[in-house]
């Protein structure tokens, strides 16, 4: 049985994502000086993707 186009494969090209996981978030953040350990997980401010 064969798979469908859309379900994509390795070999395809990835596109860049516009939201950040949150723990990327936190890391965008310590790189700009703007978190710091003990900070609050919840309601991070925006970051930009790069």
């Amino acid at each position: 049985m064969s798979r469908h186009s859309s379900f994509g494969g390795s070999g395809k090209i990835k596109t860049k994502r516009n939201v950040l996981k949150r723990f990327e978030r936190i890391d965008t953040l310590k790189k700009a000086g703007k978190w710091k350990e003990g900070d609050r997980v919840l309601g991070l401010p925006k970051t930009r993707v790069d």
